[in-house]
Order: structure tokens, then sequence, then C-alpha cells
């Protein structure tokens, strides 16, 4: 079953670029379609290598490291690809290119030289790729080298050993990085696999859920990060790290009963946290899971879940008209990017191509598809995340209380909101500077408050949160003066409601957003049909989709919110329905519902309010007005 396409999709010039997708017009059903498709990423990057092939030279776009380790980068991570696609028999001209970068990156007397490794140094995170290159293709990359060459690389790659890395899921680089050396016969060092692991273990929370380090950030890393090198560990290691190697795959095979519900059944999956330009990373669960032997789930259904995932980016304008990863997510977008990501960064989503090192005979491969309908649905709570999951015809949906991403860009919309959606993504402020313009703000499916009406503040850093009397619970507490506790819930089809305590010392202004839509083919002035806005309710229904908001407790002011452009990661132009009204000082209860579904002609059904909303109602001896 497909969703439906949406308006933007359909707009000629998003069909224009589209047609420069290397996913596009390919089935993406066999491990020769996934090589064609490795090669048609790989193409146009063969006019950027630099004269001594030991960088690639994408853009001028900056991130915090400099331009040495961005353009090692840019040439190490397409190896996520073309490493396991060597690995599995397919071949590479280019590879020669490669072993001449490699020989020259890792010379200091080179003027390419990729430079001395430090602290935390972004080149620790690119030796996993290249460490990738020489575990699974050593005769390709590693045997080629000339012996000078191999003992530059090696002295080279053990200064990780003498530095630290960042104190969360880099560790696995440095176990990675060992582990090629073991494989290539070069000095290694158990000592510091051991450590890294037994630290990586510490983050381990229960069910397969991760923390990354000391900021406590559940997200893709958990998938893309731990798990996908985790399992890398227990497949390449497991004889010496057996222990390790057991609760990889056991907290593997419990965490992907969840995560499948991340995924809708057209394949896309709930944008969600930090790294979106990372694009389909977010399957890589399921290439780790294969690589390592593991059924996490029916071999099948872990086809179906990989494969549509690749096919749904395919129908995505994700690189400029030179077929070059853009950085962004559905589109071009830098706004929503991270300080580490410079123009190569996006080409670690070739991790989802490690099941091509995979045979033929793989029962990855052997197994039928299964189709996407088969995939299970319901309402699906996390305890050890605080997330609630469920996948719908056309959409999936994570509900959550929030987290502290105060490290990355936009983080009140990356951690902060109260919805997720593959179908209408999350938007991020365009304009800081400007906070009373609620366009600008672009505060879907989340909360802002102002003490003033003019400067507000968005959910931001939450200092609690979980699952709570059976809801996902979140409290924001951004000062002594202000303590905002919010629950949330499933509420039938399209729905979900929420409930707040706000604890204020002055009177505040509190305005809360529901999903964003496509509006595309609205042009400047949108038909008034398209507008539905009464007492403390407010729809939206474009050519794409429905979305709407209701007050179930009192006289909310409603209204439509015409986003900025190029604030939604999904979609450019987009709208999204607001509730505003001021408390006064003390405590007081807002409930809200909201809807939303990815068809335009979707009924808005009656909401079925949760018993978990209504205990906390009675429990709190709140009265609800509006429940249909």
């Amino acid at each position: 079953m497909q969703s439906a396409t949406t308006a933007w999709e359909k707009d000629e010039t998003v069909r224009h670029f589209i047609q420069f997708n290397p996913l596009h017009d390919n089935p993406l059903s066999s491990r020769e379609d996934l090589a064609r498709a490795v090669k048609a990423f790989y193409a146009p990057l063969r006019d950027c290598f630099s004269k001594g092939n030991a960088r690639l030279r994408l853009g001028t776009a900056g991130a915090h490291y400099g331009g040495a380790a961005a353009e090692m980068e840019a040439l190490i991570r397409p190896l996520w690809g073309l490493a396991p696609m060597l690995a599995g028999g397919f071949a590479f001209e280019d590879v020669g290119r490669y072993i001449e970068g490699i020989s020259n990156g890792t010379d200091p007397d080179h003027p390419e030289y990729w430079g001395d490794v430090g602290p935390f140094d972004q080149r620790m995170v690119e030796m996993a790729g290249l460490s990738l290159a020489f575990i699974l293709a050593p005769d390709a990359f590693w045997a080629p080298l000339s012996p000078e060459a191999k003992q530059r690389v090696s002295r080279w790659m053990r200064t990780i050993n003498e530095f630290p890395t960042a104190d969360n899921n880099w560790l696995f680089f440095r176990v990675l990085t060992n582990l090629a050396l073991r494989n290539v016969g070069e000095p290694w060092s158990d000592e510091a696999i051991r450590a890294a692991l037994d630290r990586l273990d510490e983050f381990h929370l229960a069910d397969g859920y991760y923390r990354d380090g000391k900021w406590y950030q559940l997200d893709y890393y958990i998938s893309m990060g731990f798990h996908f090198y985790g399992l890398m560990v227990a497949k390449l290691a497991g004889d010496l790290y057996p222990d390790h190697a057991a609760r990889y795959r056991q907290r593997a095979r419990r965490f992907a009963q969840d995560f499948q519900h991340w995924f809708a059944d057209d394949g896309a999956a709930v944008p969600f946290g930090r790294s979106m330009t990372y694009r389909f990373a977010q399957g890589a669960f399921w290439a780790a899971c294969a690589f390592s032997d593991e059924e996490v789930l029916p071999w099948g259904r872990i086809k179906g879940l990989l494969l549509r995932h690749l096919r749904w980016w395919g129908t995505q304008p994700i690189t400029g008209r030179d077929g070059i990863l853009s950085v962004g997510y559905s589109y071009p977008n830098l706004l929503m990017s991270e300080a580490y990501n410079a123009p190569g960064s996006p080409y670690w989503a070739l991790k989802s191509f490690l099941v091509l090192s995979l045979p033929q005979t793989h029962p990855l491969w052997t197994a039928e598809e299964e189709p996407a309908d088969q995939l299970p649905g319901g309402r699906i709570a996390s305890p050890a995340s605080g997330f609630l999951m469920r996948r719908a015809p056309g959409d999936a949906v994570v509900l959550t209380g929030g987290q502290d991403g105060r490290e990355h860009r936009c983080f009140d919309a990356k951690y902060g909101r109260f919805a997720y959606s593959s179908a209408f993504a999350f938007s991020v402020a365009s304009d800081a500077g400007a906070p009373d313009r609620p366009e600008r703000s672009a505060a879907d499916s989340g909360l802002i408050v102002s003490r003033d009406g003019i400067a507000w503040m968005s959910r931001n850093t939450i200092t609690e949160a979980g699952l709570d009397q059976g809801m996902a619970w979140g409290r924001w507490q951004p000062d002594a003066d202000l303590s905002i506790d919010s629950w949330v819930d499933f509420a039938g089809s399209g729905w979900h409601v929420r409930l707040h305590r706000i604890t204020t010392h002055v009177p505040l202004h509190v305005g809360e957003g529901g999903f964003a839509i496509d509006r595309t083919g609205d042009g400047h002035q949108s038909p008034a049909s398209w507008f539905e806005i009464g007492q403390g309710r407010g729809f939206v229904r474009s050519l794409s989709a429905v979305s709407g908001i209701v007050d179930l407790r009192s006289d909310r002011q409603a209204s439509i919110i015409r986003a900025a452009p190029n604030t939604n990661l999904r979609f450019p132009r987009t709208f999204f329905p607001r509730l505003v009204r001021q408390v006064p000082a003390g405590t007081s209860w807002l409930a809200t519902a909201c809807f939303a579904k990815p068809d335009p002609s979707a009924a808005i059904t009656p909401m079925d309010l949760p018993e978990s909303l209504l205990r906390l109602c009675r429990m709190n001896d709140i009265a609800l007005s509006q429940t249909e």
C-alpha cells in the first residue's frame, strides 16, 4: 500500500529535480539494483576529486571542523556503500583513486595530508568508514598500498587510541578502527576495544534503548549508531568479545519490536531529532541486522522495511541537478542542519547499503518481501524511552514528552515537540530575531509561551520525561517562575490529545500548534473553502492533507498559520493550525486535541478519548467541553 502523493511531489519543478536522485527509477528490489544505486551515487563525485585524490570538494558551506577534515569526510563516507559493494563481488573501476587518496591523505609530507588526529577529532569519525573498507574489502583497499603507505596508514589510524573521543557513540569508531588494523595484520589494541565496549554498555537503558553519552538523547543514533556498530562487532568479533556480542544481538531483537513502528507503509520513517540530513541511514538498522545474520523480525519483513524505505527516498528531490546529495531532508535545506554537517556529511546515508556485502544466498535476499499491509499496527508504549508509537495507513506517528537536546541547533523542534510524523515531519524556526512572528517560529505540534505577548519562547529543554499514567509526559521548566507538565496520548484515527498543567508566577500567553501540512498549489491567496475556523477549533484542508486543532475545555483563539518558507523538513511551504490564549498567574490546565491525515478528502472522524486522559482529568477535577 502506498500513501497518496502530495501536491508538492506532483509539482513540475519538484518532479524535474527528482529525476537527478540516484534512487529514482530504480526498483530497489535486488542486490543488483542496490549496487546500481551505489554506483549512481558515486558517479557525480568523480569530477570532485582533488589532484592527489585524497579529498572530495563538494561545496563551500562550513561545519565546526576545518576544511581538511570536511574534505576527508566527503572522500571516505561513500565507502559505506562502495566497500560492501566490492565485498559483494561487484566491480568498482575507481578503486585506484581511493588507493592513491588513502596513501596521500595519511602522508604528512603530502599537500593533501588529512592532518594530525587530536582530541575529539572529526577524523576519528571518518576512520570508521576507512576501517569498513579494510574489514570488508582488504584485497581492494589495503593490499594494493605500498609497504610504506601501509605503515603510514597504520600509524595514523592508531592515533585514535592516543586521544580522547567524545564520550558517546564515537567510542565505536575506536572499536572499528582497531578491528580493521587487526584484520590487515597491523598492531592493534585489545585493551582499547574492551574499555570502549565496557563504557558503551553503560549507555544502555533497557529494551534496546541507549542514551548517547552524558546527553539524555534517544533518537536515530540508537538505530544507525549503537545497534548498527554493535551488530557489526557481533558479526566481526563475536569470537573475541562473546559477552558483548550476545548483548548486542539480544538488544537488537528487543529494539526491533518497537522500531518497526517508526516506518509508514510507504517506507517513510518518522523524522525526529538531530542529523536528519543522513536521510536513509534511518533504515541502516535493518541492514545491520541482516549483516549480522540476526533475524530480529521475519526476513521478509526486514527486507520490506529496508527496501521500501530506500524506494520512498527515491521519490524525494534530495540532490541538486548534479546528483550530489544536498544537506537537507526531503529537499536542500541548510536551516535544519547541524554544526557538524559539511557538504560530504549526507553520504552517511549509504550505511543502509551494508547488505550488499551479503551473498545472493543470504536469507535476506532469498526471502519474499513482506507487503506493507502486513506490518503490525496499534498503539505501542515504550517505558524505556517514553515514546508512544502508532502506525496507520499512510503515516507513522511518535508521541513524546520531550528531551534535553540543547547541544544541537533548533533543539526545541528536534526534541521538544509533542508529536512527530512520517507524513508531516517537523518545522524549525527561520528567524530567532523575530519571535513575535508565529509564521517564523513555526512551532508546529508544540508549545510557545510569552510573558509580554511580544517575545515568545518555544518549548525546549525538558527537565524530566517518560511515561506517566499511561501517557507520554514531560516537564518543561525554563526558569524558577514557570513549569509546564504535558501529557500526550493517541485518541482514535488521526487524533492525539494533550493535557497541560501550567504553573506560572505571572500571567502568560500560550500558543499551541498542530501538524504542519503541505500547501503547494495555494498560490498567495488560499481558497476560503480550505479553512474552518470556529470557537476553540481550527482546521485546514490543502490539496495534500488535512490538519486541525481543538481546544477541549476553554475558548482559546484559533487560527491557521502560513509558516515561513523552508521551515518544514518535508515541504517548503506549509500551514499549521494554532490556538492562543492568556492564562493567569497560578496553576491552569489546558486540554487539546489534534487531528491530521495525509489525505485531502479524509473525513474528520470523531475522537476516541483515551482512558488515560479521562483518568487524569478526573484526578485533577478537570471538565472537558469539546469532545467531538
